[in-house]
């Protein structure tokens, strides 16, 4: 998921345009982009497009419901966990005990509303506790896909400049780091300034460098920016593939170690090579063997 492009609940007639677009995932909010007199028309709106999209496929599709410890998240979840959602987007977890406690009423909606392949959940991380706890949260159970890193929510309340690209890759390693520890993905938040390609390009090329998938988009034309950067090189890609020929006849040679382009490579360098080859046969840019 090298991209996922917002779109407002309370605006369903930019829903077919998301899911049409170039973006990998559409990610429907209901949380910061709708405003709280219309919190519960967004809710049916989402539903009743849900229920008209359930076996769209080709895309995934993901809704970010309203906090828990709002008075609209069980009647989100109940809402939307339906056929045609892929991820539930937690905002503000804190602990296991949110993940878990939050699951419990994603398995009433699935039951209530006869959905048979379990939905994921797309953590964010945006409060001083949640950085803490990234590991623990993102292994609280296996339906948890990802961490989500959110620094306008973390980064504002504390003063810390949003700017500020120290502070920037300190969130962005120890997210990285915990999702690598726990085996799920970590994608990158939002860039607000919409006005701004170079600045949202720079962060985007960052967090792939710190071993992000993707970021999320509020506006179409950073979805092109987002894809571009999390999309291998052309040199990545022919390295990578030379690392993985060549350890197949290593393999042969028993050899545990071996040279290519004057590099050394061993086990973590051909998971790496093997990663990006995967990535490149997805996008289209390798033919499968």
């Amino acid at each position: 998921m090298r991209s996922k492009l917002f779109v407002p609940g309370s605006r369903p007639e930019l829903f077919a345009k998301a899911l049409h677009g170039e973006a990998d995932a559409i990610s429907i909010d209901l949380e910061d982009a709708v405003a709280e007199a219309r919190k519960a028309q967004a809710r049916e709106l989402v539903a009743a497009w849900l229920r008209e999209h359930e076996d769209a496929r080709g895309k995934l599709v993901i809704v970010r419901v309203n906090a828990m410890d709002t008075p609209h998240f069980e009647a989100d979840v109940a809402a939307v966990v339906r056929p045609g959602l892929d991820v539930l987007n937690l905002p503000k977890p804190e602990s296991r005990d949110d993940v878990r406690s939050a699951l419990e009423v994603v398995r009433r909606a699935e039951r209530a509303n006869g959905v048979t392949q379990p939905v994921g959940l797309l953590l964010n991380v945006e409060t001083p506790r949640a950085l803490r706890r990234a590991a623990e949260l993102a292994k609280s159970d296996a339906r948890v896909m990802g961490l989500q890193v959110g620094l306008g929510d973390l980064f504002e309340p504390l003063g810390i400049d949003r700017r500020e690209i120290a502070a920037v890759q300190h969130v962005l390693i120890a997210v990285r780091l915990a999702a690598g520890e726990s085996g799920v993905g970590a994608y990158d938040g939002a860039f607000a300034d919409i006005q701004d390609s170079d600045g949202f390009l720079a962060e985007a090329q960052l967090a792939r460098r710190l071993g992000f998938t993707g970021k999320t988009c509020i506006h179409p034309s950073q979805v092109a920016l987002a894809n571009e950067a999390f999309r291998p090189t052309d040199a990545e890609i022919a390295h990578a593939v030379k690392v993985t020929a060549a350890a197949t006849d290593a393999d042969a040679r028993g050899a545990g170690a071996y040279v290519v382009d004057g590099r050394m490579i061993d086990r973590p360098f051909l998971q790496r090579a093997q990663a990006i080859v995967a990535t490149a046969r997805r996008l289209g840019l390798l033919s499968n063997p």
